[in-house]
């Protein structure tokens, strides 16, 4: 078997992003006084499934519909015919059944049998992350063709990713965690508008009628630097009151500006595919940077 194709289609610049807001999470319950090695870990192999299974599934998913036939950027396995649509599918099936697994464990090392109420609300969560994982371009109901990849995506990259991971080791909500929680999310649901800008041609002709689609391009910018400034507002909102040294992760917010002027000035739909990787590079930057901040 060659394992060249599913490295490629689980699309490894994808990952860091990802885990953004676990370590935003996990940093903050240090800084409260509680740490877990096993837990950090095991929020960490959960969440990467899950992207993996998002990735898996929205190359079938598109695959299937006929929306990757002449995309922009990095090739979609099942659309060039590298994988077949049954194989993809038997890998999104795999791969949703092991990230529950990993989830399952990680929900009884976080709580153990006495917190049932608890396990049982992180179960229910897990199945609905993988659900939304899965549905985003899966099936008829695919909630990616209807403009709202992006509420989604800010809810589970950054609500659920950052309070929740917190929840595992503190067992409550701190209100001021919603401060970088909801800034991990914007920053993630501007990976996802840049590639929806990248994509607006392709999708409008397949009829995916994404934010951008409805929006269009030049409100699709406009869009961009809301997502891009606001969190830094709420960072630095949230820093004011838990620690001056977070003032340093604010270096990256001049990557961030190159950005914004690099999406300002682009004609092509080709100049937003480097500025995917850039955003989740950058983002993954901010909180390693939150993480130093908080356990230093």
């Amino acid at each position: 078997m060659n394992i060249k194709p599913w490295i490629q289609a689980a699309r490894l610049r994808t990952l860091p992003l990802s885990v953004s807001g676990i370590i935003v999470g996990s940093a903050y319950a240090y800084h409260q006084g509680f740490t877990d090695w096993r837990i950090v870990v095991l929020a960490l192999l959960t969440t990467l499934g899950l992207q993996v299974l998002s990735n898996y599934a929205n190359d079938y998913g598109d695959g299937v519909k006929g929306t990757d036939a002449n995309r922009i950027g990095e090739k979609r396995l099942v659309a060039a015919g590298i994988i077949t649509a049954q194989q993809m599918r038997k890998a999104v099936i795999i791969t949703a059944i092991l990230t529950f697994i990993i989830a399952l464990l990680l929900i009884y090392v976080a709580f153990g049998k006495e917190n049932f109420a608890l396990s049982l609300i992180f179960i229910l969560l897990g199945i609905g992350s993988i659900g939304a994982a899965v549905k985003y371009t899966v099936g008829k109901g695919a909630y990616g063709y209807s403009g709202f990849g992006d509420v989604f995506v800010f809810i589970f990259f950054g609500l659920v990713s950052v309070i929740g991971s917190n929840f595992l080791f503190t067992h409550f909500i701190d209100w001021k965690l919603f401060l970088p929680a909801t800034s991990i999310g914007l920053l993630s649901v501007a990976v996802l508008n840049l590639n929806n800008m990248r994509d607006i041609e392709n999708d409008t002709i397949a009829g995916k009628n994404t934010l951008v689609v409805k929006m269009g391009l030049e409100r699709a910018k406009k869009y961009q630097h809301f997502l891009i400034v606001i969190p830094f507002v709420l960072l630095f909102i949230f820093s004011i009151g838990i620690s001056k040294q977070i003032f340093f992760s604010f270096f990256v917010f001049i990557f961030f500006l190159k950005h914004l002027e690099k999406v300002r000035k682009s004609k092509k739909y080709e100049d937003f595919d480097p500025e995917l990787k850039k955003v989740a590079l950058g983002t993954f930057a901010l909180s390693i940077l939150f993480c130093i901040a908080l356990v230093s």
